[in-house]
């Protein structure tokens, strides 16, 4: 497996082997002894998974910038299996030297690239095809009362979002996300 280090040291790329003739392809997309020791050989504690979860979406579609709360705060560990992404994930752990910043990455069906994201970051992609579909594993199950939403396009993050020509698609929730700064004054962060 190759891994691509970000800005943000704790969120990693992850591209596994993929072995491909003329009948097709095959990789190992999770070990969990080998993910063990990769995060390990960074300093870093190994998770367990408890839950996985597949969304399809359609172009335009931009989830996020989601988190949920301690005790339930999720790490995960995205990639997309069809279609493509761009996904994005914002340091909000006050006592961070990266707190407030961000790292994105695309993700394809053809890539087969992951995107490790730690607890303490907020998560969103927006779907860059249709039937882009998502595959996450996570850490901690969804609890719908500990979930929060920060607004994608906030102006303190300036996430450079590919979104020139797509017809958005956000629900209430993610279209009524609170601010990077009111999510810093509610306390509600890491």
């Amino acid at each position: 497996m190759n891994i691509i280090d970000t800005k943000i040291p704790e969120l990693l790329i992850l591209e596994p082997r993929v072995f491909e003739d003329d009948r097709g392809w095959f990789m190992e997309s999770f070990n969990q002894k080998n993910f063990t020791t990769l995060l390990n050989e960074r300093g870093f504690e190994a998770p367990n998974f408890v839950q996985d979860n597949h969304s399809s979406s359609q172009k335009g579609a931009l989830r996020g910038l989601h988190y949920q709360l301690n005790p339930f705060a999720q790490a995960k560990l995205v990639r997309v299996v069809q279609g493509r992404a761009w996904d994005v994930a914002v340091d909000i752990r006050q006592r961070s030297p990266t707190f407030g910043q961000w790292v994105g990455v695309e993700l394809t069906g053809s890539n087969h690239r992951q995107f490790w994201i730690p607890a303490g970051f907020a998560h969103g992609f927006v779907a860059l095809e249709d039937n882009t579909q998502f595959l996450y594993k996570t850490t901690s199950y969804y609890n719908k009362e500990s979930e929060r939403t920060i607004l994608w396009n906030d102006k303190d993050l300036e996430i450079n979002w590919p979104v020139e020509g797509l017809e958005l698609k956000l629900t209430d929730k993610d279209r009524e996300g609170a601010t990077f700064k009111q999510t810093i004054e509610s306390g509600d962060n890491f």
